[in-house]
């Protein structure tokens, strides 16, 4: 698929795409005409790359941990320095924070909407 569509299936700005591409995060083929020719697993990699993004991760994290998201998993430990590891334990223990915290959230709207809806039938 060219960049156009990839951006159109992932909500992602061509411009970003490219930067994506630059950082190593993704990789397009060439077409004969020179455009840029993704394959369909891209799509979710995008997805994945702004969810790690989103979550505060800066994208030289972003493409050590990508590895770890493919199947099957090819996974290098070439740079991975205590720094790195320290960084990546507190972006895991802060995402496992908001996760709980997000379930809280949901349970309690979960159980107003419960609520509502025996006081409405009552």
């Amino acid at each position: 698929m060219r960049i156009g569509e990839l951006s159109e299936r992932t909500g992602t700005s061509r411009r970003l795409l490219r930067y994506y591409e630059q950082q190593g995060l993704i990789a397009a083929a060439r077409s004969a005409n020179g455009y840029r020719e993704y394959d369909e697993r891209f799509v979710d990699r995008v997805l994945q790359i702004r969810g790690l993004l989103d979550a505060g991760l800066p994208t030289r994290i972003i493409k050590q941990i990508l590895p770890c998201l493919d199947k099957p998993r090819n996974i290098h430990f070439s740079d991975a320095t205590p720094q790195m590891l320290a960084t990546l334990e507190r972006e895991r223990d802060r995402m496992t924070r908001r996760v709980e915290c997000l379930t809280r959230n949901r349970d309690a709207i979960a159980d107003y909407l419960d609520a509502v809806r025996a006081g409405a039938g009552a």
